[in-house]
């Protein structure tokens, strides 16, 4: 298959080096000459769990025009909050509406505001999927190589309606991927919006005054931390079961992503997710600008309290956290993924499950 991967960063580096290794024809687009300029001089170096090499069959541009007509299917892998404008890029290069889109990721309500995007520039809904979490636990040490520690072993995906063909595709490119129902339940089954918030919060002044020189997922997983995630994983889940979904609890996602052991204690939240060997060694934020305020609280919350909000779910510990994120970091994430964004501003819950469902 053709696939045009739309991103600079580990997701998108990962996604063009495992389609690339799988046989597909894949071109890379990213935003920032600086940022390409050194994997189209060297190609994509990769080590980790894909294997260690480097490709070169890769296209790699900044321009993104000249790539959509040529391209069968986009995964688009950038941070969340980089999806209304890249809706609105696509639809500008003359993408086919018709052709699949998937997101890996979307993180929760991204197929909701790609969608509202991309529609409000040429009228037609685009066809969609995504996935609930990134495929990868990735980090961008060097400019042209992305060291990958971990690949999801399960991705809940989901399409909103008339985007069939886009869930057939994101099942196809990635293995392990299957049908989670609609786009409420693979945005409800984002684990970042549990597992970054309240450690970015109580971290903070470690965070400032360390510069990230400590692990997020060992030092900075406390009891107290641990406590607040649960309350919050709590929420979550009980927004879920509000729309009809059943999920499972945090470090149950977690094992069937592979990003926790599969024999560690679901109900000791702290051991489980610092003994998880792909987050082990990733470093904590090093500024209050790192995306994990950026993206988890005004494009993870933001959306989840929204969410709540329809549902008719009193979520105090999610509103707390992002009051304090909010305050703490003025301006991050901006207005977010609010209910406007996602298209969904006025519904109740029985119109947000119509507009959901296929």
């Amino acid at each position: 298959m053709r696939v045009l991967v739309i991103g600079s960063g580990s997701g998108a580096m990962a996604s063009a080096v495992e389609l690339s290794l799988a046989g597909h024809e894949v071109r890379l687009v990213g935003r920032s000459e600086a940022t390409m300029a050194p994997l189209r001089a060297n190609g994509i170096g990769y080590k980790g769990v894909l294997g260690k090499g480097r490709t070169g069959a890769v296209v790699i541009d900044t321009a993104m025009a000249p790539h959509a007509g040529w391209a069968e299917a986009a995964v688009v892998s950038l941070p969340t909050f980089a999806h209304s404008g890249i809706a609105r890029a696509m639809a500008q290069a003359g993408w086919n509406a018709a052709r699949p889109v998937v997101l890996n990721p979307g993180h929760t309500g991204g197929a909701l505001e790609f969608a509202t995007a991309f529609k409000a520039q040429v009228g037609v809904a685009p066809c969609v999927a995504e996935f609930a979490t990134l495929a990868y636990v990735a980090r961008k040490y060097l400019p042209d190589e992305v060291t990958v520690t971990g690949r999801a072993k399960s991705l809940r995906a989901a399409a909103l309606p008339g985007g069939d063909e886009a869930l057939h595709t994101a099942l196809a490119l990635f293995p392990g991927s299957h049908d989670a129902g609609d786009v409420l339940a693979t945005g409800l089954a984002n684990v970042n919006m549990v597992l970054h918030p309240p450690g970015s919060v109580m971290a903070a002044a470690w965070v400032e005054a360390r510069q990230g020189d400590f692990t997020f997922y060992v030092d900075a997983m406390t009891p107290g931390v641990a406590r607040v995630m649960a309350k919050l994983d709590g929420e979550r889940r009980r927004v879920a079961a509000a729309f009809g979904h059943d999920l499972p609890p945090l470090v149950a996602e977690m094992q069937r992503i592979g990003t926790a052991s599969a024999n560690a204690d679901a109900t000791d939240l702290r051991a489980a997710i610092s003994g998880g060997e792909a987050n082990a060694r990733i470093r904590a934020p090093d500024a209050l600008t790192h995306r994990y305020y950026t993206e988890d609280f005004g494009f993870g919350l933001v959306p989840f309290v929204a969410l709540a909000e329809v549902a008719r779910v009193s979520v105090p510990t999610a509103a707390a956290l992002l009051a304090l994120g909010q305050t703490m970091q003025p301006g991050v994430g901006g207005a977010g993924r609010d209910a406007a964004a996602m298209g969904i501003a006025g519904l109740n819950r029985a119109d947000l499950l119509r507009h959901v469902r296929r």
